[in-house]
């Protein structure tokens, strides 16, 4: 008789700040999810705001508080990593909401997977659906950043995707453990874009590989302004100068351009044209978050407070 194979344990791992309601719909999606989930692993930023009596009803459950002066993007997640003993590690955003049930299942079989040269799958992302109250706008950039066609991504497609290579997010995505551990986790401190950081890294120099699993879905969009839109660019921007190591040499103003172009031409065909000045407005207000960011050191920290998104990042030792 053929030995049944042991399935993989997947524990997973939420960074919180302020639940609402959005949270409880997470954790209940997630109590319907086909394949099990070992635990449910919370890292709470200040205590004050987790009320324990409205999550009693989840079993395997398990919250660990920190301040909001100790939270950091990575440091913070690799905390919860260190509580979790599963053979994979699915980190998600507490405003990212399962769309059906087979969502653990289908991250699982991302990483259960290999590149076209036998490249090791060390993380699988999965697809962003536009929530329903999405502006038109994102809704197409949620389909061009996240297609219908799942993908393996290795150093081999760096010619041909450019950055979109290390394009992943922990919004929604599972981590082989083992690998995670061996390669120090993601980065100790940063503004944020971990999660692009630690998939340059396998990537660039380690030899491994990035799924991108179109199959596993969450609901998760934003309607920014063009202000937070500037703000949000700025910190990515300085997230990439602060680690040449992975962004040297390669450039992510052409895919904003495609992206511009790509919108506009959806807007018009949807027969939408009076929204195109307010994309061209906006990508302006992300062009300029992003330039600013790159040149974050040359400029006064009065207004580096002013144009980031995450002040507390700041406050602390650089």
């Amino acid at each position: 008789m053929e030995e049944k194979r042991q399935e993989k344990t997947v524990d997973v791992i939420i960074p919180v700040y302020k639940p609402d309601e959005k949270l409880k719909l997470l954790l209940k999606r997630l109590g319907e999810q086909s394949y099990p989930i070992r635990r449910i692993i919370v890292m709470n930023t200040e205590r004050s705001y987790w009320k324990e009596e409205e999550y009693g009803w989840v079993p395997n459950l398990e919250v660990h508080h920190v301040t909001k002066e100790e939270f950091d993007h990575g440091g913070t997640r690799n905390q919860g990593a260190g509580y979790s003993e599963a053979d994979i590690m699915v980190f998600m955003t507490d405003d990212a909401v399962p769309a059906d049930g087979n969502l653990i299942g289908a991250l699982v079989r991302g990483l259960d997977q290999t590149g076209k040269g036998g490249e090791k799958v060390v993380m699988a992302y999965g697809r962003q659906l536009p929530n329903p109250d999405c502006a038109l706008a994102e809704q197409y950039t949620r389909s061009f950043n996240y297609p219908e066609q799942s993908r393996v991504k290795t150093g081999k497609d760096l010619k041909e995707l450019g950055i979109k290579t290390f394009f992943a997010s922990n919004v929604c995505c599972a981590y082989d453990r083992a690998a995670f551990l061996e390669a120090g986790g993601f980065i100790r401190r940063t503004i944020f874009n971990e999660d692009m950081i630690y998939a340059g890294n396998a990537v660039r120099h380690r030899g491994e590989a990035v799924a991108y699993a179109a199959g596993a879905k969450v609901y998760h969009s934003h309607n920014y302004g063009c202000i937070a839109q500037f703000k949000r660019n700025f910190d990515l921007a300085v997230s990439q100068a602060d680690h040449p190591e992975v962004f040297e040499g390669i450039r992510s103003e052409g895919e904003g351009i495609r992206l511009v172009k790509k919108t506009c031409a959806w807007l018009v065909k949807e027969g939408k044209p009076w929204l195109v000045p307010a994309v061209i407005v906006k990508s302006g207000f992300k062009y300029m978050g992003y330039l600013m960011g790159k040149r974050y050191r040359s400029l006064p920290k009065w207004l580096v407070f002013s144009f980031t998104m995450n002040r507390e990042y700041w406050k602390k030792e650089r």
